[in-house]
This record gives structure tokens, sequence and C-alpha cells, in this order.
């Protein structure tokens, strides 16, 4: 099995919107890109998923660089020849990754890093049992990741964390790195705890999916665009800081935590989602809702350029 060169080489492993994504980001950046999809039925929207991506980098970047080649590779083995590194983002299907993994690590050189975009499992979830366990690390982006730039890292091996941070800052991105293992990271996992409320506030007939959607949007949200909720909290005490919050506010904030909800994904509850978010929603198609988004958050990402 022959050590990669010295090139550019990734091979994107599973190609749905997470992997196109991918590939445009690494494109944009000078890397050449292998594809390759357990289904090849799924190639004849690839092209045009990935430079529908490298448009939105075209419209975010005003400096031109230089772009990758990519090629759609219907055999596992060319893709992952002599590749300097692999991104996969196959579906969150434990048997599924598994038997992915097994393959990979037969196949791909040992020194070559094997990262996961997996959106809730663990490492050791994935990698247990692989052979060459050390070189396999979760990299999980924020959707649509060729335009957020947080990159959630967790490996057992810090040479391997280096070498994928290098890479993914070199992408443009913004690594952070957990020092356990915990099941949907850290974004994930703060996002969830506020959908739940979200949920729970539509259970109690509180406001509807638009007015909740619409609280977060041009409320906090625009505030955590910027910090995030230990500064906003600490910026809350005035000259104080977070002390002064504690002193002045902390009991309030204790007795929101206490009722906070604890809704269940049951049949009727989802029931009431899917008739709720459709009704708001549904007229507009998913992929013009996700082209509004990316439009929004191009902007967002123009005005903050200068702290990226």
């Amino acid at each position: 099995m022959a050590e990669p060169d010295v090139n550019k080489r990734v091979a994107i492993i599973g190609a749905g919107l997470i992997g196109c994504s991918w590939a445009a980001l690494f494109l944009k950046h000078g890397w050449d890109v292998r594809i390759w999809d357990h289904n090849p039925d799924i190639y004849e929207t690839v092209s045009a998923k990935v430079m529908r991506a490298l448009e939105d980098l075209d419209n975010l970047h005003e400096t031109q660089i230089e772009t990758g080649s990519f090629a759609l590779c219907d055999d596992l083995d060319i893709a992952i020849s002599d590749v300097l590194y692999v991104q996969e983002n196959v579906s969150e299907n434990l048997n599924v990754k598994h038997a992915l993994f097994t393959e990979l690590d037969k196949r791909v050189a040992p020194t070559v890093p094997i990262a996961s975009s997996t959106t809730a499992y663990t490492w050791s979830d994935l990698f247990s049992g692989c052979l060459h366990k050390d070189r396999f690390l979760i990299a999980h982006p924020f959707n649509p990741p060729h335009l957020i730039p947080l990159v959630e890292l967790y490996c057992h091996c810090d040479p391997i964390l280096a070498q994928a941070t290098e890479i993914y800052e070199g992408l443009g991105r913004v690594v952070i790195s957990l020092k356990k293992e915990v099941p949907g990271h850290i974004a994930n996992r703060l996002a969830a705890a506020l959908w739940r409320e979200a949920v729970h506030l539509m259970k109690e007939g509180v406001a509807d999916v638009r007015d909740i959607d619409s609280a977060l949007v041009f409320g906090p949200g625009l505030r955590w665009a910027t910090i995030g909720p230990s500064l906003a909290y600490h910026l809350g005490g005035g000259d104080g800081g977070i002390s002064a919050y504690f002193e002045h506010l902390g009991k309030s904030q204790e007795k929101r935590w206490d009722t906070l909800g604890t809704p269940r994904l049951d049949d009727a509850t989802v029931q009431m989602l899917v008739a709720m978010i459709e009704s708001e929603y549904g007229e507009r198609s998913s992929s013009d809702l996700a082209q509004k988004r990316d439009h929004d958050l191009i902007g967002i990402l123009k005005s903050r350029k200068e702290f990226l």
C-alpha cells in the first residue's frame, strides 16, 4: 500500500448535502477532490450541488482563490488512492458506518487521517473496533459546511488532532476540540436544548411556530452571532460582570430553568409539529428555503470577515 504523495488530495465519502458542501469547500481552497458514494444514482445531482456551493463561496470571497479539481469515482479504491485526507459523510446508520470504516481502515494508507462528519455518534461508537483507530477522528461541521465555519473535533491522538486542525483552519474554519466525547458533541446539544424548549412552547400554546422562530432570529440569535451565552450573561451584569448578574438575576434564572419543558417526540407531538411547521413554511420548497438561508448566511459572514 503506497504512502500518499504531497499533493493536496481529499476523498469525500458520501455525496449527500454535507458531502457536496465539503467538496466545494476543499475545492475552493485548492484541493483536488475525489467523491465516492455507495449509491451511483446520486452522481446525477452531485456536480450541480457542488457548483451551487462554489457559487456561494465565490459570492462570499472577494479575492479569487485557485480552485482544485474534482472527480466522481465509481470505485472506492480509486477515490481513496494517494489521498492526504478522508472526509466521511454517509448516513447516520451505525451499521453502515461500521462496515465502511472497516473497509477504509483496510484500504487507506495507515498514516492518512479519516474523519467522520457524524452528527450524534461518539468516537467510541464509531471507531473502537478499528485496527488503526488512532488515525480516526470526529470532524463535525454545522450545516452547510461550506458556509458555516464551525468544525468540532475529537480524537485520541494529538498528532492527528493537530494535523486535522491545520487542514480545517486552512479551509477557513473555526476549529474547536472536545476534551471528552459526548453524544451530539457541543453545538448540536446546545441547538437541541433550545429546540426542546421551542417544542414545549408550541405544545403549551404559548406562541405559534413563526413567532417562536422570530423571537430567536431577531432577539438572542442576533446577539449569539457575535458572542456566546456565557459572555452574554457576563455583559448582562453591567460593570459588575457575571458576579453582579448572579447577585441580581441569578434567582430569576433558576425560576426560568425550573419551568423549562421536557417534551417527548411521541406520535402526537410529531404530528403536531409536522402540521404546524408545514402550515408556516410548506408553501416554499426546501430548496428555496435553503437558498434563502444561504443568502442570509453569506451576508452575515461578510459582515464578520474581519473577526474570522
